[in-house]
């Protein structure tokens, strides 16, 4: 049965090419106007389209817009979309981000459909997406994911112990770790957030990936909707939008 979302005559009306096209346009002057500031080219950024809750209309209406990266928080529904418009794993023209907290009874779908995991924070989940990517012949870029705001109910590694995991990784021959990743506290003055943000960025520029073939630190997911200008500004290499880009969500 697919898990693929039906949409609403209000979500329907909000992922219209046109409503799509303009909104992407709109974000696309910010981070040029946050990348001048920081004296950065908005050539270092990729933007994850979040479309979790979202029918595959927005994903067409996403590509038209020039998106060529798109993400889920749901395994069972990222290999149903997957299934419905191929990742680059699989020969299609988009890439899918699994961008969710993954249970390890899913790394399957993820190993056999996801271009990229972007939530990796357990050794036994490090273990088991390896194991399941070498059945599939392939080699996953992970993103290793980091609970910078020190909620306990948030998901992600502690600060304290990310670089030793990093170091841990290196026994993962089907993991490739692009860098790391971590949500910031949700607030409504994005300025609170910039010091997780600075701190994102030590940790990042801190580890020494020499002596780790498993490790090339080239991304850094900071930043969603609310505060991806600060993000980019602190170092940003990969923002995730949602309701930037396809408007709210229905979640009933």
């Amino acid at each position: 049965m697919s898990k693929i979302p039906d949409a609403t005559p209000e979500v329907e009306a909000q992922i219209q090419p046109d409503a799509v096209h303009e909104r992407v346009q709109s974000i696309q002057a910010r981070i040029a106007q946050a990348c001048e500031r920081a004296g950065r080219s908005p050539d270092e950024i990729t933007v994850v389209a979040v479309s979790k809750t979202f029918p595959m209309q927005a994903i067409a209406s996403g590509t038209g817009a020039g998106l060529k990266h798109f993400g889920e928080n749901r395994a069972r529904q990222l290999r149903d979309k997957a299934k419905a418009r191929p990742g680059a794993f699989e020969g299609g023209d988009i890439k899918w981000h699994m961008v969710g907290h993954l249970q390890t009874n899913k790394a399957k779908f993820i190993a056999r459909h996801a271009d990229w995991f972007d939530a990796l924070d357990s050794p036994r989940l490090a273990e088991e997406l390896d194991k399941r990517a070498a059945k599939n012949d392939r080699t996953i870029p992970c993103l290793v994911q980091v609970n910078i705001t020190g909620d306990e109910q948030k998901y992600g590694l502690d600060p304290s112990e990310t670089h030793d995991y990093l170091d841990h990784c290196a026994q993962y021959d089907h993991l490739a770790i692009r860098g790391l990743m971590a949500l910031g506290s949700f607030v409504d003055d994005p300025e609170e957030v910039r010091g997780e943000f600075q701190k994102m960025r030590t940790l990042f520029d801190t580890y020494d990936a020499s002596d780790n073939p498993q490790v090339e630190m080239a991304e850094l997911s900071i930043g969603m909707s609310n505060d991806f200008e600060v993000a980019i500004e602190e170092g940003s290499t990969m923002i995730r939008l949602g309701t930037s880009i396809f408007g709210p969500r229905d979640y009933e």
